[in-house]
């Protein structure tokens, strides 16, 4: 069946193709259109199934109405629950949102964002990868709105969207402190990015405040690309090797999956041999035996506040507030 174009719904009505563009893009009060014939047209594009040509308005408008979301790894619970945030949010303000997996991976990254800028995306939200700061300049310096999100590079003037990291880890020392622990484990990636520095910053913090001695054989830096596998195994292998260890503070989420599992096949309880505290919440933390405390983000806030940034920059709207930098939740479980 060929598409309806505003020629057909011209004919239908008797009027010009102008007038109906004009009605069909909002502009009926502008052009001084009256409602009657305005309600015409509408009522002729609906009997008709008009469809409007997209790539054709975004050509004369300059805008697509669709923004660019790169996160990390879209099955990861936490990026999965914020992709569907910015699009619930997006979607109320008529727009549409792409997603783009990026695995951590610079090059992936880069050329993701390379194919997207042809694709004329309105804005772009950026879980960003290390390595890709320069790219990201570059399109910050071509007048692109982009708003980073759960991370951001410290010497770049550019909204972001995040957490505090330090205070996070702080409280899941503190709670670990105030059971009793006192032989506290951290196992994190080997990664220079902020929101990990500042993760393990607060964890050391948090040791000196609660005068928990520093062993430097209690923290595990993982490679960013591990595989579950080799999370586990090196986990593990940590366990065995420092069997005063009480408790373990993960700082992430899917390193905590590996440590349970590594937990579980070095047969110990939870938390009578090791407490846990995990950074980022999970469906298998709440519903599992024991649940697991865990440092939870507000991700539908942190969503909600990246889209309304995005919209503004997008709109030439004021911006008072370019920095959001949430407060994590503690929320206390069976694990600790």
């Amino acid at each position: 069946m060929p598409l309806v174009s505003i020629k057909d719904i011209a004919r239908d009505v008797g009027v010009s193709t102008t007038t109906v563009s004009f009605v069909l893009n909002g502009k009926a009060r502008e052009k001084r259109i009256s409602a009657e014939m305005k309600g015409r047209i509408e009522e002729a594009a609906q009997r008709l199934n008009y469809r409007p040509n997209e790539v054709a308005r975004g050509l004369r408008t300059g805008q697509s109405h669709t923004l660019a979301l790169f996160v990390e790894d879209i099955s990861n619970p936490f990026f999965a629950h914020l992709a569907r945030h910015v699009e619930q949010e997006a979607y109320q303000s008529g727009y549409t949102v792409m997603f783009c997996s990026t695995e951590n991976e610079a090059s992936k990254a880069n050329r993701l964002l390379f194919l997207m800028q042809h694709r004329q995306m309105d804005g772009f939200i950026i879980v960003p990868t290390p390595g890709m700061q320069q790219e990201v300049e570059d399109l910050v310096s071509k007048g692109k709105p982009v708003v980073l999100v759960d991370r951001h590079f410290p010497d770049l003037d550019i909204c972001h969207v995040t957490i505090d990291n330090r205070e996070g880890a702080r409280s899941a020392v503190a709670l670990l402190a105030s059971k009793g622990y006192r032989k506290v484990g951290m196992v994190t990636l080997a990664s220079q990015q902020i929101q990990m520095l500042e993760r393990e910053q607060g964890y050391l913090e948090a040791l000196e405040a609660h005068g928990i001695e520093f062993h430097g054989g209690r923290i595990l830096r993982l490679p960013s690309d591990a595989t579950d596998h080799l999370a586990t195994a090196n986990i593990l292998e940590m366990i065995r090797r420092e069997k005063d260890m009480d408790a373990i503070f993960f700082t992430t989420n899917f390193l905590g999956v590996s440590g349970l599992e590594a937990i579980r096949v070095a047969s110990k309880r939870i938390p009578a041999d090791l407490a846990v505290v995990s950074f980022d919440d999970s469906v298998l933390f709440r519903l599992g035996s024991p649940s697991i405390s865990v440092v939870s983000q507000p991700i539908r806030e942190m969503g909600y506040a990246a889209v309304r940034l995005i919209l503004g920059m997008i709109r030439k709207e004021p911006m008072p507030q370019k920095k959001f930098i949430f407060s994590p939740e503690l929320q206390v479980r069976e694990s600790t």
